[in-house]
């Protein structure tokens, strides 16, 4: 629902009852003519209104950056006459010094009853009071006020505070549960966490050799056999393995052309030692 900030009266021109002449156009006009008067007249002094309103809050803007250039200049003389080789600052000095508090007031109350703007203030003033329900307050046994079910200006404050508190009591019973379930669950964090392969490593590997690199493998980092760790968190070695959980040897490719066979006569002849300490045998 827009709240109407200015309203220019009359609203209608033409809509009034004729008293009994003898030239109801004449008449008509005149009225028209008249009540045009008037709403000019009250748009002239809600211009006026709306150009005070402007000149107070430029004013009150300008004094307020006026103010903020002399605080920094303030601070600009205050940093230009600070020179670190000159003035040793100790770590002490920096402990023991006063955090920094603006002397700054800070605008409060921006919606209360005095800072209501002149046109609401009228609109308000020519609003009717409430009924007086007050007087049927003693009679009821809630013990709520009787005038709050008519109008109630707190009703929109209270639905923001309800809300707010609501989320902070859900936030206290989330951070409960993930307590209870850490409480529960005591070795949930120290299961060892599967070590990340990275490619720098794998070269330093590959560094000494690819036979280096399957011994070790095989043997684990230290040259004994590696160690499993199971899902429960429980580290178990190798040698208790059966041998059916040790994987089948690789099996001999079919297609792989055979290892080529020498006859004697293709040798080479021993060497000349060989063949004398064998005469003298």
């Amino acid at each position: 629902m827009p709240l109407v900030t200015r309203n220019i009266e009359p609203r209608h021109l033409c809509r009034q009852t004729l008293p009994s002449v003898r030239s109801e156009l004449e008449c008509v006009t005149n009225i028209t003519l008249a009540n045009v008067i008037r709403q000019l007249g009250s748009l002239s002094k809600y211009a006026e209104d709306i150009v005070g309103e402007l000149f107070t809050q430029a004013n009150t803007f300008a004094s307020r950056v006026s103010s903020l250039a002399e605080r920094v200049d303030r601070l600009q003389v205050k940093v230009t006459q600070l020179d670190p080789k000159e003035e040793e600052v100790s770590l002490q000095g920096i402990n023991t010094r006063k955090a920094f508090r603006s002397s700054t007031i800070q605008d409060q109350k921006l919606f209360d009853r005095n800072s209501l703007p002149v046109p609401v203030l009228e609109t308000y003033n020519t609003c009717d009071t409430p009924p007086p329900l007050n007087n049927l307050t003693p009679y009821r046994d809630d013990g709520k006020e009787a005038l709050k079910f008519y109008t109630d200006p707190s009703y929109f404050f209270d639905l923001w505070k309800e809300k707010m508190l609501q989320d902070t009591k859900d936030i206290m019973k989330e951070k409960r549960k993930h307590r209870k379930e850490k409480k529960d669950n005591p070795n949930r964090g120290n299961v060892n966490p599967r070590k990340i392969k990275t490619r720098k490593e794998e070269w330093e590997k590959m560094k000494m050799g690819q036979e280096f690199v399957e011994s070790k493998e095989k043997l684990g980092p230290s040259g004994y056999p590696p160690t499993l760790v199971y899902q429960n968190g429980s580290i178990g070695s190798v040698e208790n393995m059966d041998g059916s959980s040790y994987p089948p040897p690789p099996q001999s490719d079919s297609t792989s052309p055979p290892s080529p066979s020498f006859s004697e006569d293709s040798l080479p002849p021993p060497p000349v030692e060989f063949r004398l300490s064998a005469a003298k045998g």
